[in-house]
């Protein structure tokens, strides 16, 4: 027996064998942990997420979530397996599922035992906060991915220096909308506005894409899905498009319900935008460029279900990882947020450009899809937008009114 474990010293090392022999393995899971390049990305989520109730995933709105981004983030570890061979190194997906807000200390110390320093977080605003406040401390350093969140103060006010973002942000997306109508001279836009806090952030963005690119706001309205009967007129489509003077109408909603019944229920015959017709998103489906067709086949027949934008970005926080890793084997984590967040590192996102990091907020560069439920009109940026330095910079806030301060 003796022999057979010396010939396994180079996997647990030679006091791990030693203890094997003597009637101790059971202390040395702790060993196994640490792997010589061995890399873990935990994937991090909330079992009571609202946007995975059951009732909201049955209803599967535009733009929303239609299961947890798990599988994406194991896809694309299989994905980058060939390459960080080649390096010596392999990286693994591990999920951790809170059951609550309290639960994020103990998970940190699990995952800090484990030797984990890579997160994808896929949580909502609250949680995020708190798990890039303590990540740091407490797994000695951390590298910390947003992949679900479109929230621009988490690229602004709330940014950190560990936190990067490889779903989109809000400006982003609005911005998209608004160079594509401003190509299209649909310039006149009524704004129909939800009551929700979301609603109105997304009207916000849009009013600021609007005076970037030229739009003329004709109209905002409000609109509120109700049971009283006083307030059935701000849930009549035909009355809240009533006004003739706008070529599109803009619905500003975060919960889905409202936007779903617009388009073809408008009193005039225009194109609805936003929430729900044409939108802008991180991924779809029916994109058919640049390998496109390959990973949303992948991705259905692991997860039996098509890829959504919260799932491209898990799948591509997991490949960042995989491409900081290519790049410097030996870095430590300080170096690799370093490395990223001076846009560096590239990485393939299957959206044609290689994609980078912002350095002034963490936000990953990205082409922004232009689409219906089934298929792609566009990508932005559009030809003939122009930038300085990077014309993906057109999407979202660029470095001199970036509020955020923090760097690695």
């Amino acid at each position: 027996m003796a022999h057979a474990c010396l010939s396994r010293q180079c996997r647990h090392g030679l006091l791990a064998c030693m203890l094997a022999v003597a009637g101790l393995a059971a202390v040395a899971p702790v060993a196994a942990a640490a792997e010589p390049g061995g890399v873990t990305v935990a994937v991090i989520s909330l079992a009571g997420d609202e946007r995975y109730a059951s009732r909201r995933l049955e209803r599967a709105y535009p733009g929303h979530p239609q299961g947890r981004p798990m599988d994406a983030a194991r896809l694309a570890a299989e994905d980058a397996a060939v390459e960080l061979q080649t390096a010596g190194l392999t990286l693994k997906v591990r999920e951790v599922l809170l059951a609550d807000a309290q639960a994020l200390p103990k998970a940190l110390n699990e995952l800090k035992a484990a030797g984990v320093h890579h997160l994808v977080a896929d949580l909502p605003v609250t949680e995020m906060n708190q798990l890039v406040r303590a990540a740091p401390a407490a797994l000695g350093g951390a590298m910390v991915f947003n992949a679900g969140l479109d929230n621009d103060a988490l690229r602004g006010d709330q940014c950190a220096a560990h936190l990067l973002h490889t779903f989109p942000s809000r400006q982003m997306l609005t911005d998209s909308l608004a160079q594509y109508l401003a190509a299209r001279s649909w310039r006149k836009v009524l704004i129909l506005q939800g009551p929700l806090p979301g609603d109105q952030l997304q009207g916000e963005a849009l009013m600021r894409s609007a005076r970037r690119y030229g739009l003329k706001i004709t109209q905002t309205r409000p609109f509120k899905l109700s049971g009283d009967p006083r307030e059935r007129d701000l849930s009549n489509t035909r009355l809240l498009t009533g006004e003739r003077e706008h070529d599109v109408v803009a619905v500003m909603d975060s919960d889905g319900e409202f936007a779903r019944m617009l388009p073809y229920a408008t009193q005039w015959p225009r194109p609805v935008v936003g929430a729900s017709g044409l939108m802008a998103a991180a991924w779809h489906p029916q994109w058919e460029r640049n390998g496109g067709p390959q990973l949303s086949r992948r991705f259905q027949r692991l997860a039996r279900r098509p890829m959504q934008s919260q799932d491209w970005a898990a799948w591509a926080a997991v490949k960042a990882v995989a491409a900081v890793l290519v790049d410097e084997p030996n870095a430590g984590i300080p170096r690799q947020l370093k490395r990223l967040r001076s846009g560096a590192v590239y990485l393939d996102g299957f959206k044609g450009p290689r994609l980078s990091f912002r350095p002034w907020d963490g936000q990953l560069r990205q082409p922004v899809f232009l689409s219906h439920i089934d298929g792609v009109v566009g990508l932005a940026p559009l030809d003939g937008v122009l930038h300085p330095t990077e014309v993906m910079d057109t999407l979202g806030v660029d470095e001199k009114e970036s509020t955020c301060r923090a760097r690695p």
